[in-house]
């Protein structure tokens, strides 16, 4: 199922020989550095460069050893013959495993960072095109007062777009490597090694580290993504609350032949919004290790070693999974706006209810005198299911303060709305982003519906 949804990139990122090729990438870089400060032979340099790792017989040789640093380097040089005795010159394990891992977190991310650009593309045209779609706003999971479903979309969008931001600075926190010998002393390996090395591997250099890059930087980009992951289970909670058949204002894809359940042919389950808020609790899970993964004894201890390997492929993939599962939802989404009308209405409207408050207020009354005699009558709504507008009209100390004609222009939607067009001028929202006559046909649609 995880190809469906998912890019085959983050597959290949995380494979074993993308994470080996990295190591050698950053003992080639080493290399260079060192031969270009003339201690490594410009002609062994060549054969270096050559160099390949044979996972097979590096597997082989880990049988042994136990150590997959040194069985890695005893395949590297079975491919370069005598002048691999420069290879690993002045390093430690952790010189090439953190710095190699920064490099598949940077390709990572920039993945997870494309995912969230699509998700806001297909997202923005759906907030606009439902810009005036009015719905019940709930608080509570109880009916509060009108908004628009497009007005929903859009704060999802302004949530996604500070996602991006999280994570841009995320990738920029591990966009570093550590070139500085067994404990960072440098009494192996000197800075300018570092610098050189980093240079070619498009990184920088950690001001200071010890055996390892220090984990509150993989704690930031673990715990970034759990955040992401938190945004898409609320968005995804919000389609299943709103897909339940009381409700049903919303419905996730569901195709042709597909079953939602083996005993009960009727059911159309919201699977896909289901698997997204398990994964999150999954990342969730993730940073916590993260953090934990902060403190080490001294200069390092390996602890946080065995969970990284699972930690950080997995996190990564499941995320773009998940990404890829809530982009096909919002994609397909269905939208039943005649339905998140009649849902308006079955309090008879007692939405409403402020408004008339506050228009009592405007004529003179005390905030608890308003609110008294509007909540009497929101009680006797509740109880009789009677007009709202009705039961005030016919209560006569409310129309001694309101005349009934008048109450009944309370009772308009339209009220709660007049406020949209400059949200989503606020959030970046403007017809500029999608094609001019699709927006014009939207808005004519729109004031129809209004009238």
């Amino acid at each position: 199922m995880i190809e469906r949804y998912s890019r085959p990139q983050m597959k290949r990122v995380w494979s074993d020989e993308n994470k080996f090729n990295k190591w050698l990438d950053v003992e080639i870089a080493v290399c260079e550095a060192w031969s270009e400060i003339g201690e490594i032979p410009r002609r062994s340099l060549s054969k270096i460069k050559l160099a390949k790792c044979n996972l097979k017989r590096m597997d082989e040789i880990l049988k042994e050893t136990r150590h997959d640093m040194t069985a890695f380097l005893g395949s590297v040089a079975e491919s370069v013959g005598e002048d691999s005795r420069f290879i690993h010159l002045g390093l430690t394990s952790s010189d090439v495993m953190d710095t190699a891992l920064s490099l598949q977190i940077v390709e990572a991310a920039d993945i997870l960072l494309e995912d969230i650009k699509e998700l806001i593309a297909i997202l923005v045209p759906k907030a606009l095109e439902h810009k005036y779609t009015p719905m019940i706003g709930r608080t509570h999971g109880v009916h509060a007062e009108p908004i628009t479903f497009g007005l929903k979309l859009a704060l999802w969008v302004e949530e996604l777009r500070r996602d991006q931001q999280r994570l841009t600075e995320a990738k920029k926190m591990m966009a570093f490597g550590k070139i500085s010998g067994a404990v960072g002393t440098y009494a192996t390996v000197p800075p300018e090694i570092e610098q050189r090395a980093c240079q070619k591997l498009r990184l920088l250099p950690a001001p200071v580290s010890n055996q390892v890059l220090q984990r509150d930087r993989h704690a930031q980009f673990i715990t970034t993504l759990a955040i992401v992951a938190g945004s898409l289970e609320k968005f995804a909670t919000e389609i299943r609350g709103l897909q339940r058949t009381e409700v049903h204002e919303l419905e996730e894809p569901f195709g042709t032949g597909q079953t939602g359940s083996s005993a009960m042919p009727h059911k159309r389950n919201p699977e896909l919004c289901e698997r997204v808020c398990g994964i999150a609790r999954l990342i969730r899970g993730y940073a916590v290790t993260s953090l934990e993964n902060i403190a080490l004894w001294h200069e390092r201890d390996i602890s946080h070693s065995s969970t990284e390997r699972i930690t950080f492929p997995d996190a990564c993939l499941v995320l773009d999974y998940a990404l890829g599962i809530f982009t096909s939802v919002v994609r397909g989404l269905k939208v039943f706006p005649k339905q998140m009308k009649k849902n308006m209405e079955i309090t008879r409207g007692l939405i409403f209810s402020q408004r008339v408050m506050l228009a009592m207020i405007d004529k003179g009354l005390s905030r608890q005198q308003a609110y008294e005699m509007v909540q009497r009558n929101a009680a006797k709504t509740w109880e009789t299911n009677k007009s709202f507008l009705k039961l005030l009209q016919a209560d006569a100390d409310v129309v001694k303060v309101i005349p009934a004609a008048e109450l009944a222009e309370i009772f308009d939607y339209q009220y709660y709305l007049q406020h949209i067009d400059e949200i989503f001028v606020r959030v970046g929202l403007t017809k500029t982003q999608w094609p001019n006559h699709k927006l014009e046909s939207i808005a004519r649609g729109k004031a129809k519906t209004r009238k």
